[in-house]
């Protein structure tokens, strides 16, 4: 993995997660407001605080989702026995990111369809085109996809026993 990709790679990581930051941040306000608007008589009951605290959800889940790719946080279930080895790691793990990046692909490849629709379409209540929602698939898609690159490379330098821990050369 070349130092300028990680570079670029650990960039976006940053942006999400400033991002996921500020969008948990700002569904505070509506969310406040919809449980203050149900107790206080004198606070208005905006009713566009729903879709904003739905549409802020949404972008969380998956901005979380990306972030967990990166991190090999997402979940996954044991199902290959434990290796024993370095290469044997690298060959565990290069089936699970292939897999990953299957459905990385799909998403991309869907969720631009998706999107396509979010153009045409509005939401009820604040009138925001759907797009906003929508594009987060791809994007989901495309930044699995980049992540996942990067654990590819790392998995093909382990089996190879190339990989590089930081100290010393790791053979398999």
């Amino acid at each position: 993995m070349t130092p300028r990709l990680t570079r670029i790679l650990d960039w976006i990581d940053r942006v999400m997660r400033v991002a996921i930051t500020a969008l948990i941040a700002l569904l505070i306000v509506p969310v406040t407001l919809q449980i203050l608007a149900r107790y206080i008589d004198f606070v208005p009951r905006y009713i566009w605080t729903e879709e904003v605290a739905r549409f802020c959800f949404v972008w969380i889940i998956m901005l979380g989702a990306m972030i967990a790719v990166r991190d090999d946080s997402h979940f996954d279930v044991d199902v290959l026995p434990h290796p024993r080895t370095l290469a044997g790691e690298g060959w565990q793990r290069l089936v699970v990111h292939s897999v990953m990046m299957a459905l990385a692909l799909c998403f991309v490849w869907y969720g631009k369809q998706f999107a396509d629709e979010g153009l045409l379409q509005s939401s009820e209540i604040a009138d925001l085109p759907m797009i906003t929602i929508y594009i987060a698939w791809p994007l989901a898609g495309v930044a699995w996809t980049l992540f996942l690159i990067e654990k590819l490379a790392v998995d093909i330098a382990k089996i190879r026993g190339t990989y590089n821990t930081g100290e010393t050369n790791v053979a398999g």
